[in-house]
């Protein structure tokens, strides 16, 4: 490999100066504060500079050193953009008085707190709902900011932002899903190396891989080829969040891969297969165990630790193991400082024993279940 040009290398402003008085004559005064020392000093103040700036430029055009516009221009070569942000999507039940109608556009909200000095997230509906004779009526609702604040629990969502006479109620019966930040770098790059070291051509499982990673929301894709015979391919989705892509991630790539459904090669998929897209089925994993805790530690606290450790784990497998280990959700909860000690581990009811997803499938957290 060729040696990078010295301007290029590590150096310091002690280095350059040094090389640059070796080149003034000995019989020339250079100690320093000389008239040549003086001189000298601020070029090889800004050479070390350069030098620093010549780097950066360097590492700016390697996808695994650059970030952000850089990386946008570096990826962009190869026909990859970052994915934009989505908006999450839910329902919420309007309740008041029968035969009202909340039109199209409504705003609803999930409140304000100010200790937190946390904001208001804001929702529009998407259809027009006539409540019906017990006083209901549900309707579906998009987050008028794009991103993952959108995604929030059941319940939440309470608050109408524009009232609307014989409506006296609002409320979210599930959570809202699918809200995904603009893609980061790190996401970005992977596909990148996805992209530049699995080649897809000719309609193979790499491309329609890249197709469906090229829509905004997605995290993950399964291909099925022969999905239901010769002449089919499935496509199952992950959001960013490994959990199943809801139905508007679904739609949009169904537009762009295969919007027909039909085998005419309308979308970027080749005439000839018929290709569905779908999101996964969610599989929950449910969890309960007998603890003995450190002094000073909550059943709360260390289900939120259990929580949180079992969902990363359960994140690594989505479309890579096909195998819920009993082992690896037992190493959750010996890497627990909070835990003393553990028995009577389940997972879904079964002790010791491995939970199997299949194609078409992710696995979830379900409850938790933690006792003394």
């Amino acid at each position: 490999m060729a040696e990078l040009p010295l301007f290029l290398q590590e150096q310091t402003e002690d280095e350059i100066m040094q090389r640059m008085l070796e080149r003034v004559p000995a019989d020339i005064d250079k100690s320093e504060g000389s008239f040549i020392w003086d001189s000298q000093a601020p070029v090889a103040f800004m050479l070390a500079d350069a030098a620093v700036w010549g780097q950066q430029v360097l590492q700016r055009g390697f996808a695994s050193t650059t970030y952000g516009e850089y990386l946008d221009l570096r990826v962009a070569e190869h026909g990859l953009t970052r994915r934009a942000a989505v908006a999450a999507i839910g329902k919420v039940m309007f309740s008041g008085t029968p035969g009202t109608i909340v039109p199209t556009g409504t705003v609803v909200a999930t409140p304000a707190d100010e200790i937190t000095d946390e904001a208001s997230i804001e929702y529009k509906t998407l259809e027009a709902v006539n409540l019906g004779p017990d006083g209901t009526g549900v309707v579906p609702i998009k987050a008028l900011v794009a991103g993952r604040s959108g995604n929030v629990p059941a319940s939440v969502i309470n608050v109408m932002s524009t009232s609307i006479s014989g409506i006296t109620a609002v409320i979210n019966p599930n959570e809202t899903s699918g809200g995904t930040d603009i893609e980061s770098d790190e996401l970005l790059l992977e596909r990148f190396y996805a992209q530049v070291r699995n080649q897809g051509t000719s309609g193979n499982k790499a491309q329609y891989m890249k197709w469906a990673g090229e829509v905004a929301g997605v995290g993950g894709v399964q291909v099925i080829p022969l999905w239901k015979g010769p002449g089919t391919v499935g496509i199952y989705l992950l959001d960013t969040d490994k959990r199943a892509a809801n139905a508007e991630i679904v739609a949009a790539a169904q537009k762009h891969i295969d919007p027909t459904m039909d085998g005419q090669g309308e979308g970027v998929a080749p005439a000839g297969p018929v290709v569905t897209v779908m999101g996964v089925q969610e599989v929950p994993i449910e969890i309960s165990v007998q603890l003995t805790l450190a002094a000073g530690s909550t059943m709360e606290e260390v289900r939120g630790y259990i929580e949180d450790g079992v969902r990363a784990y359960l994140k690594q497998l989505a479309f890579t193991d096909t195998l819920v280990r009993y082992t690896r959700v037992a190493a959750v909860l010996l890497d627990l400082p909070s835990i003393v000690d553990y028995t009577n581990l389940t997972v879904n009811g079964k002790d010791n024993a491995n939970i199997e997803i299949s194609s078409g499938q992710v696995a979830v957290l379900g409850t938790v279940n933690v006792y003394e």
